[in-house]
């Protein structure tokens, strides 16, 4: 159980909490200006940035002022991590085409990950909230026309936003090395293997040096993406001989 989440009857998340309570003096700030001033620290700083007491600073106001807003750290990043969800574009309706749409909305996605790393550092999985909703909504609007049982819906949702998170976190570590890892990889693997103990490595790696460009990392997050959705939100076909069941 995260720190801080009430349990029972209580209210289960920041969001089933009154902004603010009835109590004390006129409120002199809100969880959005808050919330935005934590983005702000994280972006700049990452999440080891953000405290009450730096986001208080940057407020001009103390630390025990902000918990009339947000009662722990935890509910902090919950607000923070809901907010940039809000900034994936939902606007364009879905096509009916499943795979081309979780693909489109999968790379809008990634592109709201590399504007704020820290996401990807999340001590937990953030708890859901208002624009995180929205975004669950429309992932399932967007796979309505595969018919799928709601269990492989869910499981297909959890897997495009483990690949995005993966790509984004592979496309941050390519921006920051100085030489790019997967050409250190493949330098240290063609170093190692050889051709009587290693016939199938060899022959990939020769088959995948055939002097083209390499591919960017988007173009490939893109078509794995696709090939992965393909065989999950359509039906297999019948194999030669076989009767229908």
């Amino acid at each position: 159980m995260r720190q801080g989440v009430p349990v029972g009857d209580e209210p289960r998340s920041v969001w089933d909490r009154p902004e603010r309570g009835a109590r004390g003096p006129a409120p002199e700030r809100s969880r959005a200006e808050i919330t935005a001033v934590a983005v702000g620290l994280a972006d700049s700083g990452g999440l080891s940035a953000v405290s009450m007491r730096q986001v208080a600073r940057r407020l001009g106001t103390g630390p025990a002022s902000l918990y009339r807003y947000v009662a722990t750290r935890d509910d902090l990043l919950d607000l923070m991590a809901d907010a940039v969800a809000g900034e994936i574009d939902l606007s364009v309706p879905p096509t009916g085409d499943p795979v081309s749409d979780l693909v489109a909305l999968a790379g809008r996605a990634k592109r709201v990950y590399l504007a704020h790393p820290w996401m990807l550092d999340l001590p937990t999985e953030p708890t859901l909230g208002p624009h995180g909703v929205d975004y669950l909504e429309y992932t399932l609007a967007a796979l309505a026309p595969a018919s799928l049982p709601p269990r492989t819906q869910i499981e297909t949702v959890g897997l495009v936003n483990g690949l995005v998170t993966l790509f984004a976190r592979t496309e941050l570590r390519r921006r920051s090395a100085q030489t790019d890892p997967q050409l250190t990889y493949a330098a240290a693997l063609a170093a190692t293997v050889t051709p009587d103990r290693h016939p199938f490595i060899v022959a990939t790696m020769t088959a995948s040096t055939d002097g083209t460009d390499p591919e960017d990392t988007h173009s490939l997050f893109e078509r794995m993406l696709r090939r992965v959705l393909t065989g999950l939100v359509e039906p297999p076909r019948p194999v030669a001989g076989s009767s229908p069941t």
